[in-house]
């Protein structure tokens, strides 16, 4: 696949090009952004009507089976989306600005002051904007590779802050069907079980801001370390050479980022991730047990997929050392389950009265040490 980039020509003119693509005016050049998710994400695959009423209507029938089987807050009015990648790509290029543009700050103050950034003549005047334009580089590739792997909203590990809209990508959907070999029909209801049930956690009160506290406190930890972004700019003599840094292959190019982070602050990040996917695991096998059959194959198949190398994870792992730990999701299905067996559902209802509630990474594996910290003057342990 070639770059959709707008860069052509050699020297000087190409360089005057890049600058133009690289001013934004604020932490992250979206405009580059745009291009990248675009270009991975590929072009629009309409959905068959038929198949995407079909979709329509067993979200309707996940939005009964949860209403008789959980205890969450009624979800915003809106139908379920069932769309392609390109067009999830195109609503959701800015859904998860929380992880990047916290970023600006660090990379504007310390591109300036880069040893040696005088002597590398029109590449020194692209310092001041090339922090945004590496920013967009990550964002855009992103969600690009998001397209091609999540299944919807629910499967990108991470909470929307400003999309409240359900989504299932249906090629995904359909994909993952014939990967694990269930009925296809099974596993979109499964899908619109879960994507229902992740858009009624996101209207609990506090949950939204809770999560966004939680990273901007991780990333006052973060410290960049930009000692390959000037040799790489450096290196950069020839168009083809510039082409494949900000093209397809420019997949990479947020490499030249690398960073470190405290791991009590990642931790914070990675419960609450991990607990709100266990969780809707937990809820989907309660909601989908008298409708799902085939329920512990399709589970089954999607652990395995939660298991297996994700370019977005490991993209921003390699960047700030955020690594989310999706397999942890197992521990929170499983704590969920002991809960309601030692306490009844009353006890799992405490979750979510508030942020303190709510498990850490140890207590994902230590429901008594939770229940001891949040109720012990309610339920005898």
């Amino acid at each position: 696949m070639t770059s959709d980039l707008p860069f052509s020509g050699d020297g000087d003119d190409l360089f005057a090009q890049m600058f133009r693509m690289f001013q934004s005016s604020g932490p992250v050049n979206w405009k580059i952004a745009r291009e990248l998710t675009k270009n991975l994400a590929g072009e629009r695959e309409p959905i068959d009507p038929n198949i995407a009423e079909e979709y329509r209507e067993l979200a309707h029938v996940a939005e009964l089976r949860i209403q008789a089987t959980a205890n969450l807050p009624a979800p915003s009015p809106g139908e379920l989306n069932p769309t392609d990648r390109a067009t999830w790509a195109l609503e959701n290029e800015q859904t998860f600005r929380i992880l990047i543009e916290p970023l600006g700050d660090k990379l504007t103050g310390g591109l300036g002051g880069i040893p040696g950034a005088e002597s590398l003549g029109q590449m020194s005047a692209m310092l001041q904007p090339l922090g945004p334009a590496l920013l967009g580089m990550q964002a855009g590739t992103m969600v690009g590779f998001m397209a091609h792997r999540v299944l919807g909203q629910f499967d990108t590990g991470i909470p929307a802050v400003d999309q409240d809209k359900p989504y299932l990508i249906v090629p995904n959907v359909e994909a993952f069907a014939f990967d694990a070999e269930v009925d296809t029909r099974q596993v979109r209801l499964w899908a619109a079980l879960h994507e229902m049930i992740f858009q009624r956690l996101m209207e609990i009160e506090w949950l939204r801001g809770h999560f966004v506290s939680v990273v901007e406190a991780f990333y006052e930890t973060v410290e960049l370390d930009l000692t390959d972004v000037m040799g790489q700019i450096g290196a950069l003599e020839d168009p083809d050479q510039i082409r494949e840094l900000l093209g397809e292959e420019g997949a990479s190019a947020p490499a030249l980022l690398k960073g470190t982070s405290d791991p009590s602050r990642l931790a914070a990040i990675q419960s609450l991730t991990a607990f709100i996917e266990g969780y809707g695991d937990y809820l989907v096998r309660k909601a989908g047990a008298e409708v799902l059959p085939h329920l512990e194959r399709i589970e089954i198949a999607n652990t395995r997929r939660r298991s297996e190398p994700d370019q977005t994870e490991q993209s921003l792992q390699q960047v700030v050392g955020l690594e989310l730990q999706r397999h942890r999701a197992a521990d929170a299905d499983t704590f969920c389950i002991e809960v309601e067996e030692r306490w009844g559902e009353p006890a799992l209802d405490r979750i979510w009265e508030q942020p303190e509630n709510l498990p850490s990474l140890a207590e994902l594996t230590d429901p008594v040490g939770w229940a001891a910290r949040v109720m012990m003057d309610t339920f005898e342990l």
